[in-house]
């Protein structure tokens, strides 16, 4: 295999990933239902055809109707695929359609275009986006059980702080230190002295 061959086929699987990457974030299959549906509903009201020195014209008085009908299943269908949000609307919008041009097209676009307006609609209804993967637990990899401190080795808290420290340590509020001793009024404040350094501070 020469280098530019194996260029070329380094890029064509580079975008394949790229759109399989993109078809699985958003309503694919949905959309082009939609999509094909649109076609024969529009075409049809106006074509010709010949057989042989005949020429059938199937246009119908709802030429118009038809065609709106038609521009609004390929404007769905786009919808799906860039906006999928919207999905759920764009998909009973598309189903209304459907039915509304089987009076008015030519019985659906000769009941193609019908079909596939149900099946677009029905599957852009359904579908759901992808959830994110949870993580995994490699069985070979030993898990390291969180310490009985706050989860840091050592026994401090999360941010460091010894697991004492009621300040810091949200494992051991400072509403688990002693109450107010019997006797005496919880309401009131200490006014005991202590000595730090030689300063006297009143708690």
């Amino acid at each position: 295999m020469s280098a530019e061959s194996s260029h070329r086929s380094g890029g064509f699987t580079y975008w394949r990933l790229r759109f399989r990457a993109w078809r699985g974030t958003r309503p694919f299959w949905a959309g082009l239902f939609t999509l094909f549906s649109g076609l024969p509903i529009a075409y049809f009201p106006y074509a010709h055809l010949h057989l042989g020195n005949l020429t059938l014209a199937m246009a119908t008085t709802a030429g118009a109707g038809s065609l709106i009908i038609g521009v609004l299943l390929v404007t769905l269908g786009l919808t799906m695929w860039f906006h999928s949000i919207v999905r759920v609307f764009a998909g009973i919008a598309t189903i209304l359609l459907g039915l509304v041009s089987i009076p008015i097209s030519n019985i659906g676009g000769f009941v193609i275009g019908f079909l596939c307006a149900l099946i677009g609609g029905a599957l852009s209804i359904a579908w759901a986006p992808p959830q994110p993967a949870e993580p995994t637990v490699r069985p070979d990899i030993p898990q390291q059980a969180p310490e009985p401190g706050g989860g840091l080795p050592g026994g401090a808290g999360p941010d460091g702080a010894a697991p004492g420290d009621s300040a810091a340590d949200p494992y051991f509020p400072a509403s688990y230190g002693p109450g107010p001793r019997d006797g005496e009024n919880p309401n009131v404040p200490d006014t005991t002295a202590h000595a730090y350094g030689g300063r006297n501070s009143a708690g």
